[in-house]
């Protein structure tokens, strides 16, 4: 049997830090944060780690050659365990998702969950890859946003699934390197991303412009666009793939503080802080376990 460490670095466990906060910018945009968000919080880490187990079951050939040292390859754990893990897992996160959200909550759950399958399986190594993956990132949102005026909370889901974009475009040259142009355009995108979190949708509410709440969003935005994109300005300078992962675990680390952000803009500022204090402790964590 595998060892814990084993499943946690299958599953990249820490990297889910990074899953709660999409729940909840959905709920916050949607006016639906009660009592079903813990569910659905613990549904969205259930299928995000049944991806990250799907992810190395697909890519364990790939990983043999490139990184020999990953649970499949170096023989920690075999294809059909970690295929079990993979299905039991989205079984696990389908089935909370219903328990906590219902009907609703079910259909964004499934489509999620085929979406994660279907980049896994599929779309990862094709061209399609990034919008694949910024659909799960995207739809994750909108299971948060179940529970309410889902409409409400596309902005949002956009927001993340453009950001989800820029990092899945990067971990795609993690080995090999990139071009100067490809942090240059994803750095844009980042400014982009960072300026729409603090945008508000929608009419003003003089509600929330008033007090330091209203500071909030535009702080959290920075935290994200200065992490982030500092990340990407040294793969620019030298695009070599050591510093490609460094700006992939820097856009999975730092969007805790995105998603701080987006809660903030809504008016609930202290739990928009309290989301993107994952940001700090996912970068501490991301030392012991590698999240890409």
């Amino acid at each position: 049997m595998p060892s814990l460490r084993d499943l946690t670095e299958l599953v990249r466990a820490p990297a889910a830090l990074s899953v709660p906060g999409d729940v909840l910018a959905g709920a916050a945009a949607a006016d639906a944060l009660d009592r079903r968000v813990p569910g659905l919080a613990g549904a969205s880490v259930l299928l995000y780690w049944a991806g990250m187990a799907a992810n190395d079951l697909a890519d364990r050939e790939l990983d043999a050659r490139e990184r020999p040292e990953r649970p499949i390859p170096s023989g920690r754990v075999s294809p059909g365990f970690a295929l079990g893990v993979s299905a039991g897992l989205t079984a696990a996160g389908i089935g909370l998702a219903g328990l906590a959200g219902g009907r609703r909550a079910l259909a964004v759950a499934v489509p999620l969950a085929g979406a994660v399958w279907a980049y896994d399986l599929w779309a990862k190594n094709t061209p399609a890859g990034p919008a694949v993956m910024a659909a799960c990132r995207g739809l994750d949102v909108l299971l948060g946003a179940s529970g309410g005026r889902v409409a409400r909370a596309v902005p949002a889901a956009l927001t993340v699934a453009a950001h989800t974009y820029t990092v899945t475009e990067l971990s795609r040259r993690e080995v090999s390197g990139a071009t100067r142009a490809l942090p240059a355009a994803t750095l844009a995108g980042t400014a982009a991303v960072a300026a729409a979190a603090v945008t508000r949708p929608g009419p003003a509410d003089p509600a929330h412009r008033a007090g330091w709440g209203a500071l909030v969003p535009a702080a959290l935005a920075g935290w994200y666009g200065l992490h982030y994109g500092s990340a990407q300005a040294r793969v620019a300078a030298d695009p070599q793939a050591s510093r490609v992962r460094a700006a992939v675990g820097a856009g999975i680390t730092g969007l805790p503080a995105l998603q701080g952000a987006l809660v903030a803009r809504t008016g609930a500022a202290l739990l928009g802080v309290a989301v993107a204090a994952a940001a700090p402790i996912g970068r501490r964590l991301a030392r012991l376990v590698s999240p890409t």
